[in-house]
């Protein structure tokens, strides 16, 4: 651990409270646009996040107030800290990256907050963040042992093949990924992801995390990614122009939403449209590992032409009785058929989930867009579902002090 933060930085650093809360959006903003001054600096990030809506921005500054909030409490922050750990080992963040946003967010305090970012105030803001980044590097520097130290592991960016390609509804695809180097994978956690870098046909670069959507094995991954209508990214780049055959370039898995691996309560897999990808490495990995383990699979999709991968799941359903399968569709077509196709219609009800599944003994996983996890997170922790047994991931912006 590093040495504890001096009383009088977390007496400077807690004052700044207001002002972060006030200028806390503009603070990162400026930062940002100082970051990527440096090229270098500019690749490492995924610049989805950083679009007209502000996403990142906002989630930055919200992690800059959560910090300064809890300076006397940083246990409170241990579960932001995994979670930034796990995407900067995605993103390839080494040591030698956070002298960069050392020097850029320091310098957009002193731009946004003027004369209130004294001396006195910007060293107890250094000592605050060099406290954290030394958390983190040490977090991460495990991170990365540990999957180097597995058969297969590797760290930095690593070329796989494209060996197949399919077709799993009209919006997602599943593209099943071997080491082009003939070598074999580390067994990842399920629920976990990879991060991708693309060249796009314009010269740049883009880096996207996609969940693994099947169980561990030795010698290939699969992503299942949904083609999303706007923008030219990593999905419409991964559908329209990746072929079998092709080489794309990955990280090791990452991310701190996963199965347990030893579980001893029934699981409820809980997901929106392509939420289903980490929850269908978690349903095969229960096949394989847990037959006997109390599983509900419950998906809310569109219709049955968004929904993906429902034969492969009921497939292994009916090979073992205790996993069970519930779909929802919000906007049905007319060629599906309630009780045949879907389950159910429109949203997937709190009440519902009461009378359907062991909702205050299981543990539950969610993951889908954020409509979806609020809505969920929220109903409950209304319906008095313990916090610590309630696990999610989304798809979007984490709240990290590097890049996202």
């Amino acid at each position: 651990m590093p040495k504890p933060l001096s009383p009088e930085t977390i007496t400077l650093v807690k004052a700044t409270v207001p002002l972060l809360a006030e200028h806390g959006p503009a603070i990162t903003k400026a930062m940002y646009r100082r970051l990527f001054q440096d090229d270098h600096i500019r690749a490492l990030f995924n610049h989805a996040n950083q679009g007209e809506d502000g996403a990142q921005v906002h989630a930055l500054a919200g992690a800059i107030l959560a910090y300064a909030r809890n300076i006397e409490n940083l246990g409170a922050l241990t579960p932001v800290v995994e979670r930034i750990a796990h995407k900067h080992v995605g993103y390839h963040i080494l040591p030698e990256h956070y002298p960069y946003v050392a020097t850029a967010l320091l310098a957009a305090i002193k731009e946004v907050l003027g004369d209130a970012a004294s001396d006195a105030v910007l060293n107890a803001w250094g000592e605050a963040y060099w406290f954290l980044a030394e958390v983190l590097k040490a977090r991460e520097s495990v991170l990365r042992d540990g999957i180097e130290s597995q058969q297969g592991g590797w760290t930095g960016w690593r070329k796989f093949t494209v060996a197949d390609k399919v077709r799993e509804s009209g919006v997602i695809t599943s593209f099943i990924l071997r080491p082009a180097d003939g070598g074999v994978v580390p067994r990842h956690k399920p629920g976990q992801y990879l991060t991708f870098r693309f060249p796009l046909a314009d010269g740049t670069e883009v880096k996207r995390n996609y969940s693994i959507s099947c169980a561990p094995q030795d010698g290939q991954y699969r992503i299942s990614v949904k083609r999303e209508a706007n923008g030219n990214g990593g999905s419409r780049h991964l559908h329209d122009h990746v072929q079998v055959g092709d080489i794309i370039e990955a990280t090791p898995p990452a991310g701190d939403f996963y199965l347990d691996e030893a579980p001893t309560r029934p699981v409820i897999l809980l997901s929106g449209g392509v939420g289903l990808t980490p929850m269908v490495s978690m349903v095969e990995e229960i096949a394989a590992r847990h037959p006997g383990l109390e599983t509900h699979y419950i998906h809310g999709a569109l219709n049955g032409t968004t929904h993906a991968m429902d034969a492969h799941v009921r497939a292994l359903a009916t090979r073992h009785p205790t996993i069970k399968v519930a779909t929802f569709y919000s906007d049905p077509h007319p060629q599906d058929r309630l009780g045949v196709t879907h389950d159910g219609e429109g949203f997937i009800s709190i009440d519902w989930l009461r009378e359907n599944t062991p909702l205050h003994q299981a543990d539950i996983y969610l993951c889908g867009p954020k409509p979806f996890l609020r809505t969920y997170l929220s109903g409950l922790a209304l319906a008095g579902v313990a916090a610590d047994r309630v696990h999610y991931e989304f798809f979007g912006p984490a709240d990290d002090l590097i890049a996202a």
